[in-house]
């Protein structure tokens, strides 16, 4: 029987790699926020490359690098189950999404293809850091508490996404002119470096390595036990069902979060101040929804709570057709749209971690990620090109050059709605899952 004493040092050690593990989220966030949502994307649009021509392109980078990390995720989750490494391919990618953030400070008008490569691989470094930094979520709770800190991970991370968008925002207001956008970029950089320090000292991988073994016996090792978990995949239908209702639906979530600026910027006139004012406040309603929907997770199950939030934005983006250029309706439907889309986020990744096998959990993070990444390669380019499509159909009619690029603009909202109405669809064929009546598989008894 353990000492009260070692309990006490236990918790505190337990409690100080939950909040470290938090502290990756405040980092991961403040990349998401000033280059997927408020400041890069409508930078590269409106500014690196111009017109609807930037909405096609934009969608482009965002999908070559989706399919790299697609190719990438599984491998990588296999690699790092067989020799218990997570921190390690945490580490490499965070350090690849941090230097080629940094690098976009250099981008400038018309540095078209400059602009594309090291987005791409910024964006690369960040989704497949998250293979891995999901996958520590279960050496940091327990099946009864994974849907709270999972919460609460995806809260702080709006937190984080708020500082840094204050942080940019100051000294925007304050110098003026002399803070170009490209400042904001080295700002982000910054915030993600020293965010993810905690969880590298602090969070431990549960299972050791034992026994050290040579890099190229833990490739092969990695490669036959990824080939077993496809020879085995049909004992996973239910995560399979998941994952194909996530692949869906993920595909609306990514649309939005990688357009949302394009659209503000063309539908509603948003400036940079004005964006970073709405990303602000989606990220207060979005950390407000990730907790309550946490607790919801907890108290009912994941899947009611991922089908309340998928409701509530499907609701919020159909308003968008009904308000005009109202710039006042716009950051009342982003309030709810935030507040849902990170409910749906955080619940998804801690219903994986229940319906996944114990002994194959960064596997199917990683099956998790080729769904997600996937997704980020169809969703967005499926936006674009069709946003881009219905621009030339209407000036091709006669239409205004503004009211053609918003007419398109409509059509990619109408797109993400059908991805997240078939994927709720889907989701509804999935079981129930809780702490209570957990998902027991024949090979993990």
């Amino acid at each position: 029987m353990n000492s009260p004493d070692f309990d006490i040092e236990k918790s505190k050690e337990e409690k100080r790699a939950r909040h470290a593990w938090y502290a990756y989220d405040f980092g991961n966030s403040a990349y998401a926020s000033i280059i997927l949502l408020a400041v890069f994307s409508a930078y590269f649009k409106g500014v690196v490359v111009g017109g609807a021509e930037g909405t096609r392109l934009w969608g482009i980078a965002v999908g070559v690098a989706a399919i790299v990390v697609a190719i990438l995720s599984p491998i990588l989750g296999a690699i790092a189950d067989v020799a218990r490494s997570k921190k390690l391919f945490l580490g490499i990618f965070t350090a690849i999404s941090i230097v080629f953030t940094a690098a976009l400070f250099f981008v400038g008008p018309g540095d078209v293809a400059m602009a594309m490569v090291f987005f791409i691989l910024a964006e690369i470094g960040y989704r497949g850091a998250q293979v891995f930094y999901d996958a520590l979520l279960v050496d940091v709770s327990t099946p009864e508490t994974v849907g709270n800190i999972s919460g609460k991970g995806w809260a702080i991370g709006m937190l984080g996404g708020i500082v840094t968008l204050v942080l940019v925002l100051v000294p925007m207001q304050l110098v003026g002119e002399a803070f170009k956008p490209n400042h904001a970029f080295l700002i982000t950089a910054f915030v993600f470096l020293v965010s993810s320090i905690p969880t590298f000292l602090y969070v431990k991988e549960k299972h050791e390595v034992v026994e050290q073994m040579p890099f190229g016996k833990s490739i092969k090792d990695a490669f036959q036990k990824l080939a077993g978990t496809f020879k085995e995949i049909r004992t996973y239908k239910e995560f399979l069902r998941y994952m194909f209702a996530f692949l869906i639906y993920n595909d609306g979530i990514m649309m939005l979060m990688d357009f949302a600026a394009i659209i503000g910027g063309t539908l509603f006139g948003l400036g940079t101040i004005e964006l970073l004012l709405f990303v602000i406040l989606i990220h207060i309603t979005g950390a407000i929804g990730a907790l309550l929907f946490g607790r919801i997770a907890d108290r009912y199950s994941s899947k009611i709570s991922v089908i309340y939030s998928l409701l509530i934005l499907i609701v919020s983006l159909a308003c968008l057709y009904f308000v005009g250029d109202s710039k006042v309706a716009f950051f009342i439907i982003g309030a709810f749209a935030g507040f849902s889309l990170s409910g749906a986020q955080s619940v998804s990744r801690s219903m994986t971690s229940q319906l996944a096998p114990p002994d194959k959990m960064t596997e199917f993070y990683g099956f998790l990620s080729v769904a997600g990444r996937t997704s980020t390669f169809v969703g967005p380019l499926v936006f674009s090109t069709l946003a881009y499509r219905m621009n030339n159909y209407y000036e091709n009619i006669g239409w205004a050059t503004e009211a053609a690029e918003k007419g398109g603009q409509y059509w990619g909202i109408g797109s993400i709605i059908f991805f997240l109405l078939v994927g709720l669809l889907i989701l509804f064929t999935v079981r129930e899952v809780t702490a209570s009546n957990p998902m027991i598989y024949p090979d993990s008894q």
